[in-house]
């Protein structure tokens, strides 16, 4: 029988690894999953993010993702964790300060919260609750290494990860079980169809993805 499995996706590093500037951001988690692991018997599939605001450079950012969340919702298998964003106001050295002039600017530094803690919380309690055989990571950030450590040392139980840019993290790709990159093909295969259905109607990919 394949074995049970728990996918749990850094959201942002998804995005950023794999699928920004590329028209594959429509992506089907689920199906991507499938393709990537087809000896598993996928049964959750947890994907952490935070909710983006739109901004006058990117006025159509927050309602995409907000478009991209309900296509995510369409899917009995997927459960969506948020964190957060903090913005705040630091000191920063500029990189060719003048001569005679100012070495620092003051600067908003606006950085995603949470995320990296909600991942190892609910990887480890999902590990000692037995709720599954193989968990998978869909990210590169070294950070989750210790949790990483805890479920495959002490609780003996097998974790990937499956990478979305080019270079792993050398301490994730050494401790972990297995190990697999998203490559263009499989996301050209896992785009959600561009119109789709739910409780409250019907919606459509955005027009600028």
């Amino acid at each position: 029988m394949p074995p049970k499995t728990h996918i749990y996706v850094d959201g942002f590093n998804l995005f950023y690894g794999s699928l920004k500037r590329t028209p594959y951001k429509w992506l089907d988690l689920n199906r991507l999953c499938e393709l990537l692991l087809p000896d598993h018997d996928i049964q959750t599939i947890k994907y952490f993010t935070a909710r983006v605001k739109s901004r006058p450079r990117k006025p159509s950012q927050g309602i995409n993702q907000q478009f991209y969340l309900r296509a995510l919702q369409t899917l009995s298998n997927v459960e969506i964790i948020f964190g957060h964003f903090l913005t705040n106001q630091v000191k920063m050295p500029l990189a060719n300060p003048a001569p005679g002039g100012p070495r620092l600017a003051e600067v908003l530094k606006t950085e995603e919260k949470g995320s990296d803690v909600n991942i190892a919380s609910h990887l480890v309690n999902d590990a000692h609750n037995g709720r599954f055989e193989v968990a998978v990571l869909i990210t590169n950030d070294s950070d989750l290494l210790t949790p990483m450590k805890i479920v495959r040392r002490e609780l003996h139980l097998p974790v990937g990860i499956i990478n979305p840019y080019n270079r792993f993290a050398h301490v994730l790709a050494r401790e972990a079980t297995f190990k697999k990159k998203i490559r263009a093909g499989v996301l050209a295969l896992s785009q959600f169809p561009d119109t789709l259905h739910d409780a409250h109607g019907t919606f459509h990919k955005p027009a600028s993805w």
